[in-house]
């Protein structure tokens, strides 16, 4: 499976975004965006010139890296948010934010969407009382979500459970951090993106 294998600290300064990749890193003052808020490389802090195209492409990498997927995978996103009632750029939203990685990560029982990612496939997580190591998984109304009894103890989820402690859940999602499991009560509406994203832009760049 293709993933991405740079400094992903890179990925936010290129956008000028913090998408919070690193996990706990991104809250103390080592994140590299609050360090040095511009783009990597030598031309890095020289006033960027976008065209309309470059602008529409900006917002498309940005969502893109914010939600950890591939090129392939987002283009397959958009063409399902396309088929479905609605705003396409809201429906697409909506279809990332309903991954099992993400939904792991907002309910605070992963420090990073990567790491969420990690567990799933190293099955660590059950939906519904069954095992599931698709990250992609998309979840539904009703669904409880849960790290297995047996890796709750484990040092590294109780690190990411203490670093998101402070971490605000979406309404649409209950959690019980003691016991590792949350349930999904309802479905993700547009205002619980905290992503500072125009989704118009993705729309209209994938409709050239």
């Amino acid at each position: 499976m293709a993933r991405h294998t740079d400094a992903v600290c890179r990925l936010c300064r290129r956008e000028g975004v913090k998408l919070f990749l690193k996990g706990q890193r991104c809250y103390t003052e080592k994140c590299a965006i609050d360090r040095r808020a511009y783009p990597p490389g030598q031309q890095g802090q020289a006033r960027p010139r976008f065209s309309e195209y470059g602008v529409q492409l900006r917002e498309k990498q940005k969502l893109k890296r914010f939600y950890g997927v591939l090129e392939t995978q987002f283009r397959n996103y958009f063409a399902m948010a396309g088929r479905m009632k609605g705003a396409t750029g809201e429906n697409l939203l909506l279809l990332l934010e309903r991954r099992l990685d993400n939904v792991l990560y907002r309910m605070g029982l992963a420090a990073s969407r990567a790491q969420a990612r990690q567990w799933i496939r190293h099955r660590h997580v059950h939906v519904g009382g069954h095992l599931v190591t698709i990250p992609a998984f998309l979840v539904r109304q009703g669904a409880v979500v849960e790290i297995k009894e047996k890796s709750r103890a484990s040092s590294a989820v109780q690190r990411a459970i203490a670093v998101t402690e402070s971490h605000q859940v979406p309404g649409w999602l209950r959690v019980d951090r003691a016991n590792c499991r949350g349930e999904v009560t309802g479905l993700p509406t547009r205002d619980d993106i905290d992503l500072s994203i125009n989704e118009q832009l993705v729309v209209e760049l994938y409709s050239r």
